[in-house]
């Protein structure tokens, strides 16, 4: 494997394990420290309102926190976990709720330096996603809730193509503050329940 150049690390990534719940911490500051040890030069970043690696030029892996469990999954998850471990939405290992739902460390990082080699190699991803179509995303629970609350709201969105509804997903969870977040979900079910998606002024989806 290449020699890595220890990188600096990302401010925004021990604000957000900060924030995360009290199960979670642990797991995410655990997976955290791995990355590094495997690769010190990994690079890190907020995307998609999550923790993002990436390494040789190409997202490597991810990780998030939920309200009830955590996740972390590899951007090739079928070429490094293998395809007969499905990806369930959940990351590449399912839900998180302790440190023991976690492989053991030796596999943690030979995932990690197989996930290094493909990057190092110029593979991509779009074979094994063609033989593994995306997962549905996860809606958080206080969408559901609303949505539970507003039948019309409620009809669209199930109505609505996966891309739609990721849309939607992404837009609220990266919401950096909870009184934001708060609007995106009043304008979400207001938009919803009038049958719009979530880029209806510019017609994209």
């Amino acid at each position: 494997l290449r020699r890595c150049k220890p990188m600096p690390r990302d401010p925004r990534i021990d604000v957000y394990i900060e924030r995360a719940a009290p199960f979670a911490q642990p797991i995410l500051s655990h997976l955290r420290v791995l990355l590094h040890e495997a690769c010190p030069g990994v690079e890190e970043s907020i995307k998609w309102g999550a923790p993002r690696f990436s390494h040789a030029g190409g997202i490597l892996c991810g990780m998030a926190a939920f309200k009830q469990h955590a996740s972390f999954g590899f951007w090739k998850h079928a070429l490094v976990v293998g395809e007969d471990v499905p990806r369930d939405g959940m990351g590449s290992y399912g839900k998180l709720t302790s440190l023991e739902d976690l492989p053991p460390d030796r596999i943690l990082r030979a995932h990690i330096r197989k996930a290094m080699t493909l990057n190092e190699d110029g593979v991509k991803a779009s074979a094994a996603r063609k033989s593994a179509p995306r997962p549905a995303a996860e809606v958080p629970q206080d969408l559901a809730a609303m949505l539970q609350q507003n039948p019309a709201a409620k009809a669209a969105f199930d109505a609505f193509p996966q891309g739609c509804r990721r849309e939607y997903i992404d837009w609220i969870v990266e919401a950096k503050r909870e009184q934001t977040r708060a609007k995106r979900l009043a304008q979400a079910i207001e938009w919803m329940a009038e049958g719009k998606r979530r880029n209806w002024k510019y017609q994209n989806c």
